[in-house]
């Protein structure tokens, strides 16, 4: 039903009037944050080929990247690692102490045919853990050790 007033010529519809819903624009959707899936997913599909790829892009040749669940090199301990094996044999593990990227983290580097002789805390002052720092944050250790890139 509706009323129309005279005086300022407002149509307002009655409250039961039959709105159609579809009409409606709903909010779209967001897929997940890549920080918010499973670990091992989150690990195995966008943390390891984005090293893979980081690690490559900086004239680097990666033998192996892998995720392992084991005991934690030289410190000993359970934890889920990322290894990974340089064409020049040097080696580096990525560990998190519980299956999750914000639990804490350390990296072990180990030059050619040589047991880990750097552990080293990781990320320990990061309130945010995302994809990009925690390739950037490696990228940024090997080429410390100067590994990777023009070094």
């Amino acid at each position: 039903m509706e009323n129309t007033s005279a005086a300022n010529n407002i149509t307002t519809k009655n409250e039961n009037s039959n709105v159609d819903k579809t009409d409606i624009p709903k909010k779209p959707v967001k897929p997940p944050k890549l920080e918010d899936k499973p670990f091992e997913e989150f690990v195995s599909d966008h943390l390891i080929p984005g090293l893979k790829k980081s690690i490559q892009d900086k004239g680097s040749i990666v033998r192996n990247i892998d995720l392992i669940a084991g005991d934690r090199p030289v410190v000993g301990g359970k934890c889920w690692m990322v290894f990974c094996e340089l064409a020049d044999d040097r080696k580096f593990w990525l560990c998190f102490n519980k299956k999750l990227i914000t639990s804490d983290k350390t990296i072990l580097l180990a030059e050619s045919n040589s047991a880990p002789s750097i552990v080293e805390s990781f990320l320990i002052d990061e309130k945010k853990t995302t994809l990009p720092l925690l390739i950037s944050r490696v990228l940024q250790r090997l080429n410390g050790q100067k590994w990777i890139g023009a070094n």
